[in-house]
């Protein structure tokens, strides 16, 4: 009972004192001298230091920053604004709407450098139509975009700023179909073919997976009416283009 207390009297001689420091996020504890023995090897270790840091806020605060942002800038919504022009490529779809302003960007309440990962060829492509222009200090662009990949989206994006652009002005027609900006590019990617690996690539190579077959038909056919003459021999397939159509020519040699 004696060393019991000793103990718990040492352990009460113990005094903590906390220091935050100067450094930002960081809070520091320095554990003063005491009366308590300590082993040889651990008195080096006399003083005691925690350091917890506190996590930055998250980009979530940002993002709602914007969106509050853009809903005083948009009074309605999007739908309710004059200046607006839809735009779209391969399976992405973007509604984009202009204001004056000085040059911002912003796609789905993110910013365009960040919604695009800084690629600087997608960045570019938003801004075509404001340069072709002159517009690049001018107008603020807000864009929702949906569907697709980020390159589908920034060229969605590129028409649907050419198009709202027809609405400040006709005269911009001239200059903006000049450089190809008003075209839809229905271009997408081929279907995959049944009985193929890709659209055009068979499993057993270039060759059409088609004639495969037709060669083993013929081989099959050949074979039971021919059956003395065809052993030792070699079946050749040979086609011919005709327009649309391919003739197939089976001989044995």
């Amino acid at each position: 009972m004696a060393s019991i207390s000793n103990l718990a009297s040492s352990l009460s001689s113990l005094s903590f004192s906390s220091q935050v420091s100067q450094r930002p996020n960081t809070l520091s504890f320095t554990r003063a001298n005491s009366s308590f023995p300590l082993p040889a090897k651990s008195a080096r270790r006399a003083s005691l230091s925690i350091t917890a840091t506190v996590a930055a806020p998250p980009a979530e605060d940002e993002t709602i920053e914007l969106k509050k942002y853009v809903k005083s800038r948009l009074p309605g919504g999007f739908a309710a604004q004059k200046i607006i022009g839809t735009g779209r490529r391969k399976c992405a779809i973007a509604r984009v709407v202009l204001q004056e302003g000085t040059g911002k960007v912003i796609i789905n309440y993110r910013d365009a450098k960040e919604y695009l990962q800084g690629n600087p060829l997608w960045l570019q492509y938003v801004k075509v139509p404001l340069v072709t222009l002159g517009y690049e200090n001018s107008y603020d662009v807000f864009v929702k975009a949906h569907g697709g990949g980020l390159s589908g989206q920034a060229q969605a994006i590129t028409l649907g700023v050419a198009r709202a652009l027809l609405k400040v002005s006709a005269d911009h027609r001239s200059p903006l179909k000049k450089e190809g900006l008003l075209t839809r590019d229905a271009r997408v990617v081929e279907r995959k073919k049944v009985g193929l690996k890709k659209v055009k690539v068979s499993a057993h190579g270039t060759e059409p997976r088609i004639l495969l077959l037709l060669h083993e038909v013929y081989r099959v056919v050949l074979a039971t009416e021919h059956e003395s003459f065809i052993s030792g021999s070699q079946v050749k397939v040979k086609t011919s283009s005709y327009g649309r159509n391919t003739l197939v020519s089976v001989c044995l040699s």
